[in-house]
């Protein structure tokens, strides 16, 4: 037997009007890769999970599910989400319907397989895209023109165990922090964001190891683009990122 640790977490969208982006989980299963006989689905959780996913943010994790299971290789996992809402800062809460997701789940493929080894521990990690996931109804500028949002799960799954991340702060010219900085990894597309939180402090975890282009926005300054990032497996790269006004 070997350990399966699944973490959640969550690929930003501007927050300036969200207070809360919450699901609720209520069953998560893992497949065997190549196991298509009958039910080949493996139960590793069946307790009720609440999140914010906006406390999810900049490399921040929650645990999923934990267990051991026979050595192998998986390549799906399927939650069971029989809730979601988003709520407005000083606003309206809006209760979501979840597309099948409390019925037959959601299915989440893990490319490259995730492989259990006897005695050891591996990490998978379910990034969250919230942008994708809770398509705005509307116009986000004021909360009078938010007409609502459909739920369309969007998860990245990553084995964590093999993966890098990228960190460090977003400044201008004269050093001050930027806040909600939109930061962006992108290899023949977008592969992860993260918006800069009140420090200025960005991160984006659970990247295959690799070369990227960084880049780095807000309103007011120019792109920022950085090339040949190098991704290192199980190292944290470290970049910090000076925006110039237009």
């Amino acid at each position: 037997m070997g350990r399966l640790l699944i973490n959640l977490t969550d690929d930003p969208f501007v927050l300036d009007l969200i207070e809360e982006a919450n699901i609720s989980i209520t069953k998560v299963e893992v497949r065997a890769k190549g196991d298509s006989a009958g039910n080949p689905f493996i139960t590793i959780s069946e307790d009720t999970m609440k999140f914010n996913l906006l406390e999810l943010r900049n490399g921040v994790t929650a645990t999923l599910a934990e267990i051991d299971l026979p050595v192998g290789n998986y390549d799906l996992i399927r939650l069971y989400i029989d809730e979601a809402s988003i709520k407005i800062k000083d606003g309206e809460l809006y209760t979501l319907k979840v597309p099948s997701g409390a019925q037959s789940g959601i299915k989440i493929f893990i490319h490259p397989s995730i492989s259990v080894i006897g005695g050891l521990t591996s990490e998978l990690l379910l990034d969250f895209c919230l942008d994708k996931s809770f398509v705005l109804k509307g116009n986000m500028k004021t909360p009078a023109g938010i007409k609502g949002f459909n739920f369309k799960p969007v998860i990245r799954a990553v084995n964590n165990s093999f993966a890098g991340r990228i960190s460090g702060f977003v400044t201008d010219t004269l050093n001050t922090k930027i806040v909600n900085a939109a930061v962006w990894l992108k290899k023949d597309t977008i592969v992860a964001t993260s918006y800069t939180d009140t420090t200025g402090y960005y991160a984006i975890i659970g990247i295959p190891a690799g070369s990227y282009s960084l880049f780095a926005v807000k309103e007011n300054f120019d792109t920022l683009k950085i090339e040949n990032i190098k991704i290192i497996s199980g190292n944290n790269t470290i970049q910090n990122l000076t925006l110039i006004p237009e």
